[in-house]
Order: structure tokens, then C-alpha cells, then sequence
């Protein structure tokens, strides 16, 4: 056997497809549970959230940081998976950045005390900021850059800049049920157009 061979041999075995879902699901409930409790929230109401016992969500996931980390990170990868197949589905590249600045408010303002933790001094949470801007800064450059080069918006915009702006509009959505980042934000993507 040689050492390609032997390789193979210790490689994992890829995820089954049903065991990816399974996991999916547990993060997704995870996700609804944060919104509503915080991510300080009982593991029993997430494991009734997902229809499982508690003892599925401690195989999965030991420690409430390492959850914590599971959805965080799922949710970046799917709003990052949104802006390509959004440019490829929208009618413009301004609808697909539009819709796709939508859901990262969504994303912002979902994270219910997630802010905190990010901020805390828990090594574990440490890199969650970085992984953050290092996934979803290129999208949102590839959205603008599309729309900048469809003539549709200004192309002095930075997407750093503009990530950063709508994250300061979603302070306090979570604690104001007067106050819509979206009806803001959905007025800045207009204002992105090119004047005709």
C-alpha cells in the first residue's frame, strides 16, 4: 500500500447526506431558539425546538460554545451562499444586492445577545468576528461590483464601508420593536443608483 493508498485508508468518511440535514435542522432550531431566548437559552427548549433530545445536541455539540459556534458560522456560510445565486437569479445586479443586503440585516439584527459573547474574552469566540468579515466582505465587494459595472450604482462605493454602515443601522432593532433597519437600509440601496 503505498502512501496515497494509505491515506484514503484514514481519511473520515464524508458526512452522510441525512446526518448533514440532521445537523442542519439542530442548527437551524438553534438559530429560531437564539432569536426568541438569547444564546444563553436552555438546551431543552432548542432540542424541543429541533424534535430531539438533549442528549442529540450534546453528541453533536459538547459545550454551549461550541453551538454557539455551529450557528454563528452556519449562518454566516449561508448568507455568503446567497449573494452568488442571488446575482444569478435576480434581474439585475442592484435587485441582487439588494436582496442580499437584506438578509445580512436579517443576519444582524437575529443575533441576539451573539454580540456580547463575540466581544467576550472566551478564547473559543475569538476568531467568530474575523471569520465573519474574511466570508462575507467579498460577496458584498462582488455585489457592488457587478452592480458598479451593470452602470447601475455609484463605483466609489467600499463594501467594508457599507457592511460597517448597516451594521451601525441594526444597534437596537433587537430592543425597539418601533425601530426597522429595513425601511432604512432599503432607502440607502436606492440611493446607491446612478443617477440617469
Amino acid at each position: 500500500m503505498n502512501d496515497i493508498d494509505r491515506g484514503k485508508a484514514h481519511a473520515a468518511p464524508p458526512k452522510r447526506a441525512d446526518a448533514r440535514r440532521n445537523k442542519e435542522t439542530l442548527l437551524d432550531a438553534a438559530a429560531a431558539v437564539f432569536v426568541t431566548s438569547g444564546v444563553q437559552a436552555a438546551v431543552r427548549d432548542i432540542a424541543a425546538e429541533a424534535g430531539v433530545g438533549t442528549a442529540t445536541i450534546y453528541r453533536h455539540f459538547p459545550t454551549r460554545a461550541d453551538l454557539i459556534i455551529a450557528v454563528y458560522q452556519h449562518q454566516v456560510e449561508a448568507c455568503a451562499e446567497a449573494g452568488p445565486a442571488l446575482l444569478a437569479t435576480c434581474p439585475t445586479p442592484h435587485a441582487a444586492l439588494g436582496r442580499w443586503l437584506n438578509l445580512f440585516v436579517d443576519f444582524l439584527v437575529t443575533k441576539h445577545g451573539l454580540a456580547a459573547v463575540v466581544q467576550s474574552d472566551d478564547a473559543a469566540f475569538q476568531t467568530l468576528h474575523t471569520y465573519f468579515v474574511d466570508r462575507l466582505l467579498p460577496v458584498c465587494a462582488q455585489l457592488l461590483d457587478a452592480a458598479a459595472t451593470a452602470g447601475e450604482i455609484h463605483r466609489d462605493l467600499n463594501a467594508y464601508q457599507l457592511m460597517r454602515g448597516i451594521g451601525n443601522l441594526c444597534i437596537g432593532a433587537d430592543s425597539d420593536p418601533c425601530y426597522d433597519p429595513r425601511r432604512l437600509v432599503t432607502l440607502l440601496v436606492a440611493g446607491l443608483r446612478q443617477p440617469c
